[in-house]
């Protein structure tokens, strides 16, 4: 088989994530692949970070797509969200018409459990290329600000191969499930893992609250203010908003980890805060628990009797 033959042959990955095409966690992660020399690369991101920002879309102008240079792999940065990104990806029209066996979100800094996995970015990468078909895994790491160092993030790519070799292997093999893709968290100290671990989404969530302000500047951490120690190119600046006269400056804060008491053992977080890396097959749909539906089914038939205007 001559080289082109093989690298035809090989199966085709595509990279995405929320925190933007210069992330170290998405360039980490591209530069492992690559040097496995197993597998075909493909990057569409987004070009600047875009964390937080669930499955939007963008409808009412144009994407650009502008080329980058990544060794080893064709990749794009993209004028839009992960979502995007993933749909452009996947679509046929940006990499002459190949399609990705594979779409890999991440590696996101900052863990990805519980009700955060309505929030974030990194998941909705992975939930776009689901969508239509394509089987996808999100990959976040637990980054500590006070604990957490670069090499975190490569030993995240590193201890997450053996999975992402496995859906590879199971996908050619024609084995793998289609009902759900993979939402994967990576503890904090990495190196010392407990191994795998099936869970489920939990409820766990950081609440967010807001403060006035006086200063118009990014007010949560993204991996552009996360303490890493390597070449950044600063958040623009360039759509900020100007305070003007009568307008209030508000921006949100974190105020306390809201923990469910009774959340089980098999629930992502927990199982990521005992030092396992968490493997939580998700859908594309949001489910009310069974206990809302039956009062909701009883609520609809009494209906009429809230016909009168006054309560």
């Amino acid at each position: 088989m001559d080289a082109r033959a093989a690298a035809i042959s090989k199966p085709i990955v595509l990279i995405t994530n929320d925190d933007g095409i210069d992330a170290p966690g998405l360039r980490f992660l591209v530069d492992l692949l690559v040097a496995t020399d197993r597998y075909r690369v493909l990057v569409c991101a987004p070009a600047s970070d875009q964390s937080g920002v669930s499955h939007s879309v963008t409808w009412r102008h144009p994407l650009s797509a502008k080329r980058v240079e990544i060794e080893g792999a064709a990749a794009f940065a993209v004028s839009g969200t992960p979502a995007d990104s993933a749909s452009l990806g996947i679509s046929g029209k940006l990499f002459d018409g190949i399609i990705p066996d594979l779409v890999i979100s991440g590696i996101n800094i900052g863990c990805n459990c519980g009700y955060h996995v309505v929030y974030s970015g990194t998941v909705a990468g992975a939930r776009e290329a689901f969508l239509y078909g394509v089987p996808a895994l999100a990959i976040s790491h637990n980054w500590m600000g006070s604990k957490s160092t670069v090499n975190d993030l490569k030993l995240a790519a590193e201890v997450c191969l053996p999975v992402i070799n496995a859906v590879l292997t199971d996908l050619r093999n024609k084995t793998y499930p289609e009902g759900s893709f993979l939402n994967i968290d990576v503890p904090t100290d990495v190196a010392h893992h407990k191994g795998f671990k099936i869970t489920k989404q939990g409820k766990a969530m950081v609440r967010i609250g807001w403060e006035q302000t006086n200063e118009n500047t990014p007010s949560m951490e993204s991996y552009q203010t996360a303490n890493i120690d390597v070449d950044m190119t600063p958040i623009s600046e360039k759509n900020a908003s100007v305070p003007v006269e009568n307008h209030l400056l508000f921006k949100r804060v974190l105020s306390k980890r809201k923990m469910e008491e009774d959340e089980a053992e098999d629930t992502d977080h927990k199982a990521l805060q005992e030092g396992y890396i968490t493997i939580t097959p998700l859908g594309a749909l949001s489910h009310a628990e069974a206990d809302a539906m039956t009062y909701f089914k009883d609520w609809l038939l009494h209906l009429a009797d809230y016909s009168s205007s006054s309560l």
